[in-house]
């Protein structure tokens, strides 16, 4: 894949923590460290920041990314599903620069992405065929069902133990984090998967998603270590 589209959306409105993409983490605005890592994945990522907000716009232009636009108030309510916005996005692309090869969906609320986990994922994905890529993290499969009685997704007489579990057995959760889709999906499906859809497994420290203040703390800890110990 030679052209691939880097879109990120940073939306003003946060009900959970307000502001919360230009909010300090680990000393820098939350949204700058998607942007810094998207930059640093592979030369001529192109790197784009779809926002309504005009401070973000002006911190994500400082950081190196594309904002070429101020996203429509119907793009940018609590209710607005992320798809839209990365289709007008991608119409805004194609009008202006052609048909990228594929769209890498980044959230800046998920910040916690090792050193080489972009490239790795744009190498799975040009090499493994698939129309859409998720980034998942493994997790033991000792998951119950809610209701009366609760029921276990697992023999409970039986208890599975972590190192004992094959790829297979393990379950996989989708961070929110990363995403690789060919532009058909978004047209034909109007969603960040679909066709052949593959599995890209990362780390799992980097499973985080901010949406609490103990996710904030959590998450700028672990940044700051990151950049302290890089591996």
């Amino acid at each position: 894949m030679s052209d691939v589209l880097c879109v990120i959306p940073a939306r003003g409105g946060s009900k959970g923590i307000p502001r919360k993409n230009l909010l300090s983490v680990a000393g820098r605005p939350l949204i700058t460290w998607t942007i810094a890592q998207a930059l640093a994945a592979r030369p001529g990522l192109d790197v784009l920041v779809s926002t309504d907000d005009d401070e973000i716009a002006e911190v994500a232009r400082a950081a190196g990314a594309i904002v070429p636009f101020v996203r429509p108030a119907h793009l940018a309510q609590d209710t607005t599903a992320t798809e839209p916005v990365v289709r007008h996005a991608l119409a805004w692309w194609r009008e202006h620069h052609g048909e990228p090869d594929a769209v890498l969906l980044l959230q800046a609320t998920s910040p916690i992405r090792l050193p080489g986990t972009i490239d790795r994922a744009l190498a799975e994905f040009a090499d493994g065929g698939a129309d859409s890529m998720v980034g998942v993290v493994p997790q033991a499969p000792v998951l119950w069902w809610a209701g009366d009685p609760p029921r276990a997704d697992y023999d409970v007489n039986a208890r599975p133990r972590r190192q004992d579990l094959t790829a297979g057995q393990l379950r996989y959760r989708e961070t929110g984090s990363l995403y690789l889709t060919k532009p058909a999906i978004y047209d034909d499906h109007d969603n960040r998967l679909g066709g052949r859809i593959a599995l890209f497994i990362m780390d799992e420290i980097e499973g985080v998603d901010i949406d609490t203040d103990v996710d904030l703390a959590l998450t700028s800890a672990t940044l700051r270590d990151l950049e302290s110990h890089p591996t």
